[in-house]
């Protein structure tokens, strides 16, 4: 029983294949399109939002109390290193200055005196000793008032541009309290973060571009400089800093920055997206392949890479020059005649190729 039922199974197979295999035989070649599988050059993108940081940035302040007697600067000037921002008032330190400046050159001048007789050996050894003395101290209380009268003069610790002035002439001042912020603009720090899973794909020296809202589409071009030595443990993020040369100064600190990266850039194989028959977790295109005088359709599984906008890559299954079927390929079985109606580049408009065919 059981063998006569395996029996009618295989003669109905046998049946049923050399009718489908009639029916393919007598059925007129299925017109399609085709596209041949291109190499192009592409690389992984990494899309971050980031803030800017002025290269360098300091809040002066002074370190005395007393009251501002000039102030010489205007908001948003471009200072350099050294420049005088701000005089306190110091009409006691010049006082001072001058007293030590009058027992400095008498000190000198009884310094001077004490070697002729010291020559002369009317004075003593001691006593020249004593005069000489008496000169690295005058010399030094006089260096003592120079420096508290360097104190009363805030300069610009490095090139910078001025923010906003903080104070007036006649504030009090105390230390610690902010007179205005500089910020060397000449490059900027830009500060973004990336998902743990992509460190690998970034090392310095990567080129990057950034766009900002208040310019537009305008792309500012940068460069990876470091990345952080540890990874968030909350956000499993690590922080990346870039550089982007700012000599036009437009570019200010604090301002939100759309990072664009790419990385691993390599060659790869590319192929429309509406060429892939999916069936399940697997992906699969129809390649056309020559028959004689004609062409039949062959089912080839791949894997995919990297997707672009109407592309994507193959990284197997397919070499560069296979013919895929992109429209069409829904109604094929494997081995089924076709006649290709055209054939297209990579992103060509099928309805404008077949209009200019006649």
């Amino acid at each position: 029983m059981v063998n006569f039922r395996q029996a009618v199974l295989a003669t109905l197979a046998s049946v049923w294949s050399v009718g489908v295999f009639s029916q393919q035989a007598t059925q007129p070649p299925l017109p399609v399109i085709v596209v041949a599988a291109e190499s192009q050059q592409i690389a992984n993108p990494i899309e971050a939002l980031g803030t800017l940081y002025a290269n360098e940035t300091a809040v002066i302040s002074t370190n005395i109390t007393a009251t501002i007697s000039r102030i010489r600067f205007d908001d948003g000037q471009r200072v350099k290193q050294g420049d005088v921002l701000v005089e306190l008032t110091n009409s006691e330190q010049l006082a001072q200055m001058q007293e030590t400046e009058v027992s400095l050159v008498d000190a000198q001048r009884q310094l001077s005196r004490a070697r002729q007789l010291v020559e002369s050996r009317v004075l003593s050894r001691q006593e020249l000793d004593d005069r000489t003395r008496a000169v690295d101290i005058a010399r030094a209380q006089q260096q003592a008032v120079q420096a508290r009268l360097a104190d009363r003069l805030i300069r610009a610790p490095f090139d910078s541009v001025v923010g906003l002035r903080q104070v007036s002439v006649g504030t009090l001042v105390a230390p610690g309290m902010p007179v205005a912020t500089l910020h060397d603009d000449s490059v900027m720090k830009l500060d973004f973060s990336i998902p743990e899973t992509l460190m690998a794909q970034i090392a310095p020296g990567q080129q990057l571009v950034a766009t900002s809202r208040a310019y537009g589409d305008e792309l500012f071009k940068g460069e990876v400089a470091s990345l952080d030595n540890e990874v968030d443990p909350i956000t499993r993020s690590i922080r990346v800093r870039a550089l982007i040369d700012n000599a036009d100064g437009r570019l200010k600190p604090g301002m939100l920055m759309t990072v664009d990266l790419r990385s691993d850039p390599r060659q790869a194989v590319m192929i429309p997206e509406e060429a892939l028959l999916p069936l399940g977790r697997n992906q699969f295109v129809m390649v056309a392949e020559s028959a004689g005088e004609g062409f039949t359709v062959r089912r080839q599984q791949v894997q995919t890479g990297l997707r672009q906008p109407g592309l994507v890559e193959i990284t197997r299954g397919l070499g560069v020059g296979d013919k895929v079927v992109t429209h069409g390929n829904f109604r094929l079985q494997p081995g089924q005649a076709i006649s290709i109606k055209a054939e297209l580049d990579a992103g060509e408009s099928p309805r404008a190729v077949i209009s200019a065919t006649p």
